[in-house]
């Protein structure tokens, strides 16, 4: 079964992620630290980054000195990252059915690394299985995801605009493939157990995501965030071409009062709450 669903998504929201490189690397850096630190990439050899997005954890893997490969389903993440990281292989490709080895001829792979790209397959365990089969014996496996109870990194300044819709937004669901796809403890055991990985560790990460570039405030940065996901562009989609320009920029100054409620310290900053798996392949 191919994540269909997944690659029309991030067709459409693949630009614009993509555009937001930066600030998105900025709010997440305590994440990426922390997959860093738990892969021990310093004793890689050849790494395989799963929906690598733009490339940040493909540049961590070239400056520990180790082979980079990175896959993802949006073609313009593709493109970023190989802006990004001209010394990885980066290749459209889809982790749950197609032969990573394939797309990237070399020898298997030691580690696999993930921040935020394995919640989103329509059936994880065989695509857990997939990406098992092209790693070496005792290859590890470090990745983040969302835990359940998260809501601000979906949510934070889309509320004017839910409130504005004719139908509700349709906010991301525990164990649905999406954000929250992965989103307990029991969800990424039973997962990760099923497709043969072993050794499985789950470490609640409480970490602060700032959206402050500059000295900003982060408001404009984090609205530029939110209508990037799926639930702003929704709405951007049904509510822009309905009130016209005036409106719509009304509108988004709603957006930004709700923004600065989020304002601590000078800044637009709000707790995320995420799992920090390990596994091994036996």
């Amino acid at each position: 079964m191919a994540n269909e669903a997944m690659k029309e998504n991030w067709v459409g929201g693949g630009e614009r992620w993509a555009a937001n490189e930066r600030l998105i690397d900025s709010s997440f850096t305590e994440v990426t630290e922390a997959i860093v630190a738990a892969a021990d990439l310093d004793g890689a050899t050849r790494v395989l980054d799963i929906g690598c997005g733009t490339g940040t954890l493909l540049e961590a893997v070239i400056a520990a000195g180790a082979a980079a490969v990175g896959v993802d389903i949006s073609i313009s993440m593709v493109e970023a990252a190989r802006r990004r990281v001209p010394e990885a292989t980066v290749v459209v490709a889809d982790a749950q059915t197609d032969d990573l080895l394939a797309f990237a001829p070399g020898a298997a792979f030691d580690r696999v690394v993930s921040r935020f790209g394995v919640m989103f397959f329509e059936d994880p365990v065989a695509a857990f299985a997939n990406i098992r089969a092209v790693t070496a014996p005792g290859a590890e496996l470090a990745f983040a995801c969302w835990r359940a109870g998260e809501t601000n990194i979906f949510t934070a300044g889309i509320g004017p605009l839910a409130a504005r819709m004719d139908k509700p937004l349709d906010v991301p669901k525990v164990g649905e493939p999406g954000p929250l796809g992965l989103a307990t403890s029991e969800l990424v055991g039973d997962t990760l157990a099923l497709a043969g990985w072993t050794n499985v560790i789950e470490v609640a990460l409480d970490v602060t995501l700032d959206y402050s570039i500059d000295g900003s405030d982060g408001v404009e940065e984090r609205l530029a965030m939110a209508l990037s996901g799926v639930l702003g562009r929704t709405a951007q989609a049904e509510l822009e071409p309905k009130l016209g320009p005036d409106g719509w920029a009304a509108l988004l100054d709603e957006a930004r009062a709700e923004l600065r409620t989020f304002i601590v310290d000078g800044s637009v900053r709000f707790p995320g709450h995420v799992w920090l798996v390990t596994a091994t392949n036996p």
